[in-house]
């Protein structure tokens, strides 16, 4: 199995490393991994693309590139440079990506792009909360049983009668909880469709937003109620993706 790992907080994000400690510990050595991620930090910036200029790419160790561009630059990179891969996964994202939030996530934005090419994808992020630690080493632990029932469905997919490709969009997020908990409750659930609360502030000819992120609007059931509750969400999203 042929596996591309990518993500929006840059090619030396801790997430990223956990991400490919994931695979590894998931899979051993019956995988072969390449990674291609941003050279620096592209959080935020939804499926947006480079199409002005050349993009550099530059090897930064075995089988790890970097791409001065967006995630979705980097998967069109990747497939048009190392050729067919079998799955996508995007991440280990710094903080959550749920309800409305995959509108403006890279990390959401490169796993549907490879969706997009027919290439089952799967986007992890990891909600982050100031009362729990932030490491990292529970993630390949947390994400074992996900990461092989990915997978496996992953090489089911087929082409259908029309010649288009069967293929596979999930959105993964972990919960913040105490990270020596040995595996969070796992649940399916659909994407919260209600906006951010924002509070607006003018000063002058300077408009500021602000949100508490923790107490955001949710609907009993949705991925933001489930995952800030403490559980891991899983949700499989339609093509072409639908909210």
């Amino acid at each position: 199995m042929r596996v591309l790992l990518t993500n929006d907080d840059g090619i030396e994000a801790s997430g990223l490393l956990a991400l490919h400690e994931s695979v590894r510990h998931s899979f051993g050595d019956d995988v072969e991994i390449v990674v291609v991620a941003p050279d620096r930090g592209r959080s935020e910036c939804g499926h947006s693309v480079t199409t002005g200029r050349a993009l550099i790419v530059e090897q930064v160790r075995p089988d790890w590139f970097s791409v001065d561009g967006t995630p979705v630059d980097c998967v069109r990179a990747a497939l048009a440079l190392q050729g067919k891969c079998d799955v996508v996964i995007s991440g280990v994202n710094a903080g959550a990506n749920l309800g409305v939030d995959l509108l403006v996530s890279g990390t959401f934005a490169a796993a549907r792009e490879a969706a997009m090419h027919g290439v089952p994808a799967m986007a992890v992020s990891h909600y982050r909360h100031p009362d729990i630690p932030k490491t990292w080493d529970h993630v390949p632990i947390w994400m074992a049983a996900t990461m092989k029932e990915f997978c496996a469905k992953a090489s089911s997919c087929h082409a259908v009668a029309d010649g288009s490709t069967a293929t596979m969009l999930w959105n993964v997020n972990l919960p913040a909880i105490l990270p020596e908990t040995r595996l969070p409750p796992l649940v399916r659930c659909r994407v919260d469709t209600r906006p951010m609360v924002r509070q607006a502030a003018l000063d002058g000819r300077h408009l500021h937003f602000a949100s508490d992120f923790h107490a955001r609007p949710r609907d009993s059931g949705s991925d933001v109620d489930r995952c800030f509750g403490g559980e891991m969400t899983i949700t499989e999203l339609p093509l072409p993706f639908q909210m």
